[in-house]
């Protein structure tokens, strides 16, 4: 596993958790540890630096180690106000976005994002499972800043109507679709229980 130095990766933790009750998914435990543990175990490698974005708990997950930010846009905007939130605080070149509650990324997901985006010579590189784009699966370079801040200005909030804006690339990851498990709900968290996210 090579370690992409420009590139900072975006925990995206703030949510409002509403189909678990309105608990911070973040901190729910699997296999003894909380959900961003596990992303940060499989993240952090693959990049250079790193940063959690959340809206609540601030203390609890700056306890990981790793600076914390909240989303300058106030009422739980979505994933685009944690986008904007972080590229306000990185100083790399791109960041690369992943939910806290995918405990079973993928070791090379920053590789392949980055070769589709190169492949296709694209502004954005987003993951693509076989059947379905993973949008919050992102690589995307902080020169779009102002076009997101336009957007998001502009009354709009879906990811995949901004990410139409630029030249997008699909990085294949029908091999591994496990990347994409996520924790919505207590049930889906309890039949994680003892699998691959130990």
């Amino acid at each position: 596993m090579s370690r992409n130095l420009d590139i900072t990766a975006i925990i995206l933790a703030g949510g409002r958790g509403s189909r678990m009750g309105g608990v911070d998914k973040g901190l729910i435990e699997l296999n003894g540890k909380p959900l961003i543990e596990h992303v940060i175990s499989a993240v952090a490698p693959q990049v250079e630096t790193l940063i959690i974005n959340a809206n609540r708990n601030l203390n609890a997950y700056a306890a990981f180690g790793y600076p914390v930010i909240s989303d300058s846009m106030e009422d739980y905007q979505g994933p685009l106000a944690g986008f904007l939130a972080a590229m306000d605080a990185v100083k790399s070149s791109d960041m690369i976005t992943v939910p806290c509650d995918g405990p079973l990324l993928a070791d090379d997901l920053v590789g392949r994002l980055s070769k589709a985006r190169m492949r296709d010579n694209a502004d954005i590189a987003v993951a693509h499972d076989g059947n379905r784009l993973q949008p919050v699966y992102a690589l995307i370079p902080l020169r779009l800043q102002a076009s997101l801040q336009a957007y998001l200005d502009g009354g709009d909030r879906k990811i995949d109507l901004w990410y139409a804006q630029h030249r997008v690339a699909y990085a294949d990851f029908s091999d591994v679709p496990s990347t994409f498990v996520n924790v919505n709900t207590p049930e889906e968290r309890d039949r994680l229980q003892g699998g691959d996210a130990a």
